[in-house]
């Protein structure tokens, strides 16, 4: 009885490989080993579940920033982000994708939602990128990785939800994120920039031409574009980094603003606003069907005994924390092969990061681990949503052949991130300690 609940994660995604909805998947096996382990008695605790889960406030920041996120795609902030800062890059080799990732971390930073900045920038860089001949590899990895910065960037909705089923501050997993976000954004442009020096056919810089705008007019024309979406950031992200507000209130804030921005850029309408309704409403539902399930799913597993079994086995396997820390990586980047990021989440972190913190580790640290790991799912096939997602804008000419081949260096950067912020768990702890002072 004791190696029941490990039945659950087979269960699961053999229903999952027939082609079942996640949500469906997770519920139906909660519900019967529910039955097999509690009797009538698991109904009380699905109650109870249900419960917790819809008076869990720090969850409604999810259709805050998902709508936030729907606004900006309508707001013409992406085409003023892309002008600002490609006046800057257009003379470097690379510079259309420099820019483009820039652009992504700057989006990911307004938003915390994926899907709106990938396909926003694609759509507005692949055309001009194949214009002047970059390698279609290299417009695809950038595109794909770029637009999957909103995992790892605060805010993120995937830290939202993955504070709770943590147990963890989503506060604290936002200040965590940070550092290393930014240096797996760093060794993006790092990446691109020595590969279009080395190999310049892969970005030729764009040449000059006699209507390149002054200094004066670059500035101008940046300060014009920069700003706005820079208050969005701060009124966001600075908000909750400093303490003014929880992750909640400043999802509310961001909504707000992204309205606003839409009425500055002049593409306010209400036909935009109904069709940013109906989506923030489609992907609320779907998310919180799955985190229902998930929830349900985990307090099934752990009721019936599936966290103190997992201890007592990996203390009869004599594993040293690296050892422990090492398996339960290499099974998320497996999981990442098949399963997205929610499923990922309501499945492993609940029965992970106990065991993580048992094992000596520090929460924070090891949640952050746990979303670069995700960061890598977006782009390894099969599932590969950052792919599904540029194959819906690109053109014919760019083949899945380009996309596969054009991920595989930025999944590279992404594995290098993880063994520095394992080699220097400071990257992680240091901002929320010096965030102390401002709570």
């Amino acid at each position: 009885m004791d190696m029941l609940p490990f039945f659950m994660l087979p269960a699961a995604f053999l229903l999952m490989f027939l082609g079942f909805p996640v949500a469906f998947c997770m519920m139906v096996t909660a519900v019967l080993f529910g039955l097999v382990v509690f009797g009538d008695r698991v109904v009380f605790q699905f109650i109870e579940k249900i419960d917790d889960l819809s008076s869990n406030f720090v969850f409604a920041a999810v259709p805050l920033f998902v709508f936030m996120g729907s606004m900006l795609e309508r707001s013409g902030i992406a085409e003023k982000l892309f002008e600002a800062i490609h006046i800057w890059t257009r003379r470097l080799p690379g510079g259309l994708a420099l820019a483009t990732v820039i652009m992504c971390i700057l989006f990911a930073a307004s938003s915390g939602v994926i899907g709106a900045t990938e396909s926003v920038v694609g759509l507005l860089t692949i055309p001009v990128m194949l214009r002047y001949g970059y390698n279609k590899g290299l417009i695809s990895g950038t595109i794909c990785a770029g637009g999957s910065l909103g995992t790892i960037i605060p805010p993120s909705v995937v830290a939202v939800v993955m504070g709770p089923m943590a147990n963890i501050s989503v506060g604290d997993i936002l200040y965590g994120m940070t550092l290393p976000g930014l240096l797996m954004g760093v060794l993006y442009l790092i990446y691109i920039f020595v590969l279009c020096v080395l190999r310049p056919e892969n970005g030729p810089a764009i040449p000059r031409s006699d209507d390149d705008p002054s200094f004066a007019e670059k500035l101008m024309i940046s300060l014009r574009n920069l700003i706005p979406p820079v208050l969005l950031i701060f009124a966001v992200l600075g908000s909750i980094l400093l303490g003014w507000a929880s992750p909640t209130e400043a999802a509310a804030i961001g909504a707000l603003a992204s309205v606003l921005l839409t009425v500055l850029y002049g593409t306010f309408s209400g036909a935009a606003l109904y069709e940013a309704l109906i989506k923030t409403l489609k992907v609320t539902a779907m998310i919180m069907m799955v985190l229902l399930a998930g929830t349900l799913f985990t307090g099934v597993f752990i009721g019936a005994g599936g966290i103190n079994t997992a201890s007592r086995l990996i203390g009869e396997m004599n594993l040293s924390p690296w050892m422990l820390l090492s398996m339960m990586m290499l099974i998320i980047f497996i999981a990442g092969f098949f399963l997205d990021w929610i499923s990922i989440v309501l499945i492993f972190v609940p029965i992970f990061t106990p065991l993580a913190t048992m094992a000596g580790f520090d929460g924070v640290w090891f949640c952050v681990l746990f979303l670069i790991m995700i960061q890598t799912s977006y782009l390894t096939p099969p599932m590969a949503p950052a792919i599904f997602y540029l194959r819906a804008v690109a053109p014919p000419e760019i083949t899945i052949r380009h996309m596969y081949r054009g991920v595989v260096p930025f999944i590279a950067l992404q594995v290098i991130t993880l063994f520095v912020t394992i080699a220097f768990p400071q990257l992680v702890t240091w901002l929320p300690q010096q965030m102390l002072q401002f709570r």
